[in-house]
């Protein structure tokens, strides 16, 4: 497990609780009662931390190492060997910073689509640490329309600083692709279902965000531009991506005050990366539930509420 700065309090006794499981081994003393003592210590020291984090904080959590990535949910969630990748956006290339196909969830069937991050170096690399081209959210769009004609829901996880920036990605139209995603996911006839289970960023976010019901896990951030990124843009340097990340209002509870977001799905204590299999679950009963609430509605009436819900956020003054 690695630890984050604020974290290093929780490390310290994990250490010690190590310690004292490794004297009691070697020397076949009794520690239980020792152990337990640093055991309920931990867990006091993690409500006090989690339950207190600033806006960078959680933003910081949100990008730990250890985090479950869009490739971990689904593998958490569908059922055992139902999932079956799809690639190529049939224009240009396959982009390994999308990824997307068919599942089954406890026999649902879905098409899931994700922004992949990487473990290695070598893997951020090859996907662009989360961030997609052009040809990403061609392919997400290709699998959304395939769902569509099969009556699908769709299911879309979010986890990016953003779409691809670079200049390759600027003349294969980045921008046209982000909103031609929006313009036909607005009106698509079947559920779709948006989760930020990690980063949420920019356009980036939005080119496979816009769906009838939008979620947040816990530890997770969503807005239009990463705290770094106005801080360069305000001040010129990075220094103050903290004061940023608190004038952005980019937590779960923030744009759930805002209506941006339907709700907040709750992470095991300390984040996702503590207990995976418990975020897989919590996902996964999530979608189920909302699959089975949208089960009834017509495509026009799918079309019209995720319309409806997206024009409310806005305010017009003349």
């Amino acid at each position: 497990m690695e630890y984050l700065s604020f974290e290093l309090p929780i490390k310290e006794l994990m250490d010690q609780y190590q310690t004292c499981s490794l004297v009691g081994e070697e020397s076949g003393v009794d520690v239980k009662l020792a152990c337990s003592q640093i055991e309920d210590k931990i867990i006091e020291k993690k409500k006090e931390i989690y339950g207190n984090l600033t806006p960078w904080q959680r933003v910081q959590l949100s990008r730990h190492p250890n985090r479950p990535y869009t490739l971990d949910y689904i593998n958490g969630m569908v059922d055992k060997g139902s999932f079956l990748e799809l690639h190529g956006d049939r224009n240009f290339a396959d982009d390994p910073a999308m990824i997307g196909g068919l599942a089954t969830l406890d026999g649902q069937k879905v098409m899931i689509i994700g922004t992949q991050k990487g473990r290695t170096t070598k893997e951020r690399q090859h996907r662009r640490f989360g961030m997609p081209n052009p040809e990403g959210y061609r392919k997400a769009l290709r699998l959304m329309k395939l769902a569509e004609k099969f009556n699908i829901p769709v299911i879309t996880l979010v986890d990016t600083p953003g779409a691809y920036p670079g200049l390759e990605a600027e003349e294969r139209g980045q921008g046209e692709a982000i909103a031609r995603n929006i313009f036909e996911m607005v009106q698509l006839k079947t559920p779709i279902l948006t989760y930020i289970i990690g980063e949420g960023a920019s356009g980036g976010a939005l080119g496979i965000g816009v769906g009838n019901k939008v979620y947040m896990l816990e530890n997770t951030w969503y807005t239009v531009i990463a705290p770094e990124s106005c801080s360069s843009i305000l001040w010129r340097n990075w220094d103050h991506k903290e004061d940023a990340a608190n004038a952005l209002n980019l937590t779960p509870k923030d744009a759930l005050r805002e209506k941006f977001i339907d709700g907040i799905i709750e992470e095991p204590l300390g984040g996702a990366h503590y207990d995976p299999e418990v975020a897989y679950l919590n996902l996964k009963n999530s979608i189920l539930q909302n699959i089975k609430a949208f089960s009834k509605f017509t495509g026009q009436e799918l079309e019209t509420q995720r319309q409806d819900k997206f024009i409310a956020m806005g305010q017009f003054k003349g």
